[in-house]
């Protein structure tokens, strides 16, 4: 899948092009399954953290498969392995948006035994999202309150059960009451309208005044005032995603320079670091074995109709990830 321009979900083609043969530090993957993210959008759209280098210009940065091909110098792999593919590149070097993939071995990892290609590909950005904030930079432990904002997204729900699963408590909030049942399911110890409710107010009943160690806030924007607010002291306020789109003001000299901090995590902070991406990858597999960790997926489309795909990504209205399956 290639696009010869910045655009909407129309500039999306597929085109064959020839794969060719790994290189020093790579893999050649026949791709099965590809998980959608938000960055994908941005990209095609030419507003992400980085631009196109060249047209045309491949997309994807997630997927599931088994490996064709090992490159010299690679070791730990061989043909026939079940993999997944973690964002962990440049999408001008590398895209997964295809039948067969060129990756760097670098940003792969064994599929544990038992999850298919849709949930192997729907596991890894999501929940090395919420571990490498959470748990590797954040330092989140038992007792511990976390607020997730745009929590029914894949990282949302992701952070949801990395909280569960170390003994924190997870406070969901959503615009509007549509999906609060289904965060409830999902594990949320508490869910917060934020069309009908004020997040400070709840959040201080919540945590008995003290206020939520974290906040994991996927939004930005003008509503980080409030957000920071509600941070205990010596607490993190981690910003994730701009989904927004408008400026995002530094809160803390307004607020009396508490004892807060406010930072920016991008999840190739754990992928592009081989020690951090290991721990994620132990964490994230024994979670996945012991059922703690259960990837939502909301839609699966085919790699056909990858247009469609963006513009129901696009739409808000998942719970979940949106995945491509590959036919071939």
């Amino acid at each position: 899948m290639r696009f010869h321009e910045l655009g909407g979900p129309e500039v999306l083609r597929l085109e064959d092009v020839e794969v060719g043969e790994p290189g020093p530090g790579e893999l050649r993957l026949r791709v099965d399954a590809i998980g959608l993210n938000r960055a994908e959008v941005l990209f095609r759209s030419g507003v992400y953290i980085e631009q196109p280098r060249e047209f045309p210009a491949g997309l994807g940065a997630e997927a599931a498969g088994v490996v064709e091909a090992v490159g010299p110098d690679v070791t730990g792999f061989e043909p026939g392995q079940q993999v997944s593919v973690v964002p962990a590149f440049s999408m001008n070097d590398y895209n997964v948006y295809a039948e067969r993939a060129i990756v760097p071995a670098a940003a792969v990892v064994h599929r544990p035994e038992g999850v298919d290609a849709v949930t192997g590909a729907a596991v890894w950005m999501p929940y090395v999202t919420a571990y490498g904030a959470l748990i590797e930079a954040g330092g989140m432990r038992a007792g511990d309150t976390v607020v997730v904002t745009a929590a029914s997204s894949s990282v949302g729900l992701a952070a949801i059960q990395v909280a569960n699963r170390v003994g924190a408590v997870p406070v969901a909030t959503t615009r509007t009451a549509a999906k609060k049942e289904q965060l409830l399911k999902a594990g949320a110890a508490e869910v917060i309208v934020t069309d009908e409710e004020s997040v400070s107010e709840r959040v201080r009943a919540i945590t008995g005044g003290r206020g939520a160690r974290f906040v994991f806030d996927a939004v930005a924007g003008p509503g980080v005032v409030e957000l920071f607010d509600v941070v205990a002291p010596e607490g993190t306020l981690f910003i994730y995603g701009a989904l927004s789109g408008e400026p995002t003001p530094y809160p803390g000299l307004a607020a009396g320079m508490p004892a807060v901090s406010m930072r920016t995590y991008l999840l190739f902070e754990t992928t592009r670091n081989e020690q951090r991406l290991r721990r994620a990858e132990a964490f994230i597999g024994a979670g996945l074995r012991s059922g703690d960790f259960r990837p939502v997926v909301d839609r699966v489309f085919d790699l056909a109709d990858i247009a469609e795909a963006h513009r129901y990504l696009e739409s808000n209205a998942q719970v979940g990830k949106i995945v491509v399956t590959v036919g071939h």
